[in-house]
């Protein structure tokens, strides 16, 4: 049987693909970005079909409604992909041939789609309400920005209630800083119902999956926190080391070690944090385990503590309870057990 190598381009426009069979390109071709002409496409090529395509903001869509019709689908890290960056002239034509090449040769790190709807529903929603939460904090810049200016400090209050910001706003002397602000503070109150909004269906959603609840029962861990690290993790199986899941988290340490001293003996591997890591996991771990260890009275402030008398300095202590943090939520999530803080 004849196996084809599919590199696909993909733009918003357009889709370059470049069809590969014993190491040669036999085909290319340029279509819309539709579903309906890359069916067209992939049904007149004989054989078994293996197509490839970088990760993007239409990644899932075109996973979601090819994946039926190829022998193998691959979604890729684009950041991986130096050949296709770095190797001689670039194009998308050029940049499909490579793709196609890199993935009979094996060396693609595939990225991982759901093919559970409501998961990726969830996962949606969890990035709309951290990008909701972001705007909140740039329109309360912006408003302090401004009043700056005018060498004024809005008080805390005047942004959390509307009735003391109005009378904050009347006093004011400067009457275009009253304007300007008139103007500025209904995207703060826009920002912060999206908020709530958010919170809310994402509270709905989340009562779909025992896991999230059980996570919710460990310190540090609430409904935000805990369906952030469900949506971006999908599922368990994902990663076969706890070391795996802790890189990915960005709580993990990979080692760098390179050449020899002036004594002839092998370098010191150097132990650092992993810096290609998903940084909305890392904050969610992260802020979890500053919560954990400040409420005390629970193992991993208990660990914290063994830590830093022993010598360990704090940010690294901070990091090794995050570890041990995420690991706990690794086996109940394998086991579909809840919090059990004699286990741990």
């Amino acid at each position: 049987m004849v196996i084809s190598y599919i590199g696909a381009d993909v733009d918003c426009k357009t889709v370059d693909l470049a069809v590969e069979q014993r190491k040669v390109i036999i085909n290319r071709y340029r279509v819309p970005t539709s579903i309906t002409a890359l069916r067209d496409v992939l049904r007149g090529i004989p054989g078994k079909k293996n197509l490839v395509f970088e990760e993007g903001p239409l990644a899932h869509w075109l996973y979601h409604n090819l994946k039926q019709d190829v022998d193998t689908l691959v979604v890729c890290d684009p950041r991986r992909n130096a050949y296709i960056a770095k190797d001689g002239d670039k194009d998308d034509s050029i940049d499909a041939a490579k793709l196609a090449e890199l993935l009979r040769g094996g060396f693609l790190k595939e990225v991982y789609h759901s093919d559970d709807d409501r998961q990726v529903l969830l996962k949606r929603w969890v990035a709309l309400y951290h990008d909701r939460v972001h705007e909140g904090v740039r329109q309360v810049n912006k408003l302090r920005g401004c009043c700056r200016h005018y060498g004024v400090r809005p008080p805390r209050s005047a942004v959390l209630d509307p009735v003391i910001r109005k009378q904050w706003i009347e006093e004011l002397p400067d009457r275009d800083l009253q304007s300007l602000l008139a103007m500025l503070w209904p995207g703060l109150d826009m920002a912060k119902t999206q908020v709530k909004d958010c919170k809310q269906k994402l509270r709905q959603l989340s009562k779909a999956y025992r896991i999230i609840e059980y996570w919710q029962k460990l310190p540090g861990i609430g409904l935000i926190r805990a369906t952030t690290l469900y949506a971006y993790l999908d599922t368990p199986w994902r990663f076969r080391t706890k070391t795996k899941l802790c890189k990915y988290c960005g709580v993990g340490l990979v080692r760098s070690s390179s050449g020899k001293d002036r004594f002839g003996k092998l370098k010191v591997g150097l132990l650092q944090l992993a810096w290609m890591v998903n940084k909305r996991l890392k904050d969610a771990v992260m802020g979890a385990t500053i919560s954990a260890i400040s409420q005390g009275n629970n193992p991993f402030a208990v660990k914290y503590e063994r830590l830093v008398r022993n010598g360990i300095t704090p940010p690294n202590a901070r990091h090794t309870v995050a570890r041990k943090l995420l690991t706990v939520m690794w086996g109940m999530w394998k086991s579909n057990r809840p919090y059990d803080p004699g286990l741990v």
